[in-house]
C-alpha cells in the first residue's frame, strides 16, 4: 500500500541562516550608501566603484527624483487642444506629435527637466517647467508653430510642411513594405516633389522638423501623383512617431491657451532639508518604539523599514511619470506607515502565540499565517481607493495616489517576503529563546523548544 508522503520544508541550518543575514546586511548597507550617494550609474555610482563591470547604457537608468512644481518652483502652462477642420478623426496622431515637440522643443532649449503630458482625458496639454520665473518667455517658446521642411542632400529646401495634407503610419504586406510612412501632398506640393525626386534618384531627400533632421530617406524613383509612400523597415510604433512629428508639422494642434502661472517653491533648500532630518528623526523614534515594544522583532521590523524605504526611493527614481511633491511626500508618509501596520499585526499574533505556549519557531509560523489575511484586506482596500483616485483625479491628487500605490506595493512586498525571510533567518541562526521576542513568559505556558 502506498503512503503518501509530504514533504516536509527543510529548515535553514544555524550555519546558513548566519551567513544569510550577513549577506542582506551588507547589502543594505550597500545600496542605502548608494542611495545617499549616487546610486545612478553615470559614472558617479556604481560604474565608478567597480570599473570593471560592462559598459551599462546609463541614458535609461534612473536619475535623481524629479522634484515636483510645489517643491522646486516653475512655470506651467495648460491648453486646450483642437485638431485643424478635417482632421477630427486624426486628433490622437496630432496629439501625440504636438506633445513630443514641445517636449523636444523645450528640452532643446535647455530645459531638460520639463515634463509635458495631455490633461481633461486627453483634450489639453500640460507643460510644466521647474526653475523657470519667466512665464512669457515659456508660452512664447511652447506656443509656437512648428516648422516642417523638405531638402535635398545639400541641404536646399525645396518644399516646407504646408504642402502636406496628411501623414499616417500604414501597413502593406503585399508588396513587402511592412509598416511606412503614407504622405498625401496637395497640388502645389506634388509638383514640387516631382521635381525634386526626378533629381535626387539614387539619393537621400532630409526631412526636417523645427531645423533637426528627422530622417533622410533615400530616393529610388521619382514620385508623381502626391501619394508618397516613405519605407525603412519601420516599427508599427515608429511609423506612428514619424508620421506624428510630420503631420504636427504640417496640420499642428490648435493650442488655446487656458492659464498659466508662476508657482513658487513650497518648501525652499533650508525647508526641504528640515523636512528630511525631521522625516529621520521620526523614523528613528518608530524603530526605536517597535524595539522596545517587540524586543527582537522589532529589530527584524525596523530592519525591513530600512529595506522598505531604500526599494521605494529606487522605484520612485526609476519611473519617469512620477515627480517628488507634496501630496506624493504624503503618499510616501502613509505607505511607511502601512508597513509599519503590517508589522503590527504580524508580531501582535506572533506574541499571542507564544503566550499560547508555542515554541518561537510555531509562533513565527502562525504568526504570519493568522496576520496575513488581516494585512491583504488592509492593503487591497487601500489599492482600491489609490486606484480610483489615479484614474479620476488629476494633477497633485494622481502624484497623491501613485505615491501611495507604489508604497503599498512595496510595504507588502517587505511584510509577506522580507520580513518573513530575516526571522526565519534570526530564529535559525539560534535565537530561539522566547523571551527574546516577547516579555518574560512563566516556565508552565512554555513549551520545549523543538
Amino acid at each position: 500500500m502506498a503512503k503518501n508522503k509530504r514533504k516536509r520544508r527543510k529548515e535553514p541550518s544555524k550555519r546558513g541562516s548566519i551567513i544569510a543575514l550577513c549577506i542582506v546586511l551588507l547589502l543594505t548597507i550597500f545600496v542605502g550608501y548608494l542611495g545617499f550617494n549616487g546610486m545612478w550609474l553615470d559614472g558617479r555610482g556604481l560604474w565608478k566603484l567597480l570599473p570593471w563591470l560592462p559598459t551599462a547604457d546609463t541614458a535609461n537608468w534612473p536619475k535623481p527624483l524629479t522634484l515636483g512644481l510645489d517643491l522646486r518652483g516653475g512655470v506651467y502652462i495648460e491648453y486646450e487642444a483642437t485638431a485643424p477642420e478635417g482632421s477630427e478623426s486624426d486628433f490622437g496622431t496630432l496629439m501625440d506629435g504636438t506633445v513630443e515637440i514641445i517636449q523636444s522643443r523645450l528640452t532643446a532649449a535647455g530645459y531638460s527637466e520639463a515634463t509635458v503630458q495631455t490633461i481633461n482625458n486627453g483634450s489639453g496639454i500640460r507643460a510644466e517647467i521647474p526653475s523657470v520665473s519667466d512665464p512669457e518667455a515659456i508660452v512664447q517658446l511652447v506656443g509656437k508653430t512648428a516648422v516642417l521642411s523638405f531638402r535635398y542632400a545639400d541641404g536646399t529646401e525645396f518644399m516646407t510642411g504646408k504642402h502636406v495634407k496628411r501623414a499616417s503610419a500604414a501597413y502593406d504586406s503585399t508588396e513587402g513594405k511592412g509598416y511606412y510612412i503614407a504622405l498625401e501632398l496637395d497640388s502645389e506640393g506634388s509638383d514640387l516633389f516631382a521635381q525634386a525626386t526626378a533629381t535626387s534618384v539614387n539619393s537621400t531627400i532630409g526631412i526636417y522638423l523645427d531645423d533637426e533632421e528627422l530622417m533622410n530617406p533615400k530616393v529610388s524613383e521619382a514620385i508623381y501623383g502626391g501619394n508618397i509612400a516613405i519605407t525603412g523597415g519601420f516599427t508599427q510604433d515608429e511609423a506612428r512617431n514619424y508620421a506624428a512629428q510630420i503631420q504636427s508639422g504640417a496640420l499642428p494642434l490648435n493650442l488655446k491657451e487656458l492659464n498659466h502661472s508662476t508657482v513658487s517653491a513650497t518648501l525652499g533648500d533650508n525647508a526641504l532639508s528640515g523636512a528630511v532630518t525631521a522625516a529621520f528623526i521620526g523614523i528613528l523614534l518608530i524603530m526605536g518604539f517597535m524595539i522596545f515594544r517587540y524586543r527582537l522583532n522589532g529589530v527584524v521590523a525596523s530592519w525591513a523599514l530600512c529595506i522598505y524605504i531604500i526599494v521605494l526611493f529606487f522605484l520612485l527614481a526609476l519611473f519617469d511619470g512620477i515627480q517628488l511633491t507634496l501630496p506624493g511626500l504624503a503618499g510616501i508618509v502613509l505607505g511607511i506607515g502601512m508597513a509599519v501596520d503590517a508589522n503590527v499585526i504580524i508580531y501582535e499574533r506572533f506574541n499571542e502565540e507564544l503566550r499560547a505556549g508555542n515554541d518561537v519557531k510555531h509562533a513565527a509560523k502562525n504568526g504570519f499565517k493568522n496576520a496575513m489575511r488581516a494585512i491583504l484586506d488592509a492593503n487591497v482596500t487601500t489599492m482600491i481607493a489609490g486606484l480610483v483616485l489615479l484614474f479620476f483625479g488629476t494633477g497633485p491628487i494622481q502624484g497623491f495616489a501613485k505615491t501611495l500605490l507604489l508604497g503599498v506595493a512595496v510595504s507588502m512586498l517587505t511584510a509577506v517576503f522580507v520580513t518573513r525571510f530575516l526571522l526565519t533567518r534570526f530564529i535559525g541562526a539560534g535565537l530561539d529563546n522566547p523571551n527574546l521576542y516577547c516579555g518574560k513568559i512563566p516556565a508552565n505556558e512554555a513549551k520545549e523548544v523543538l
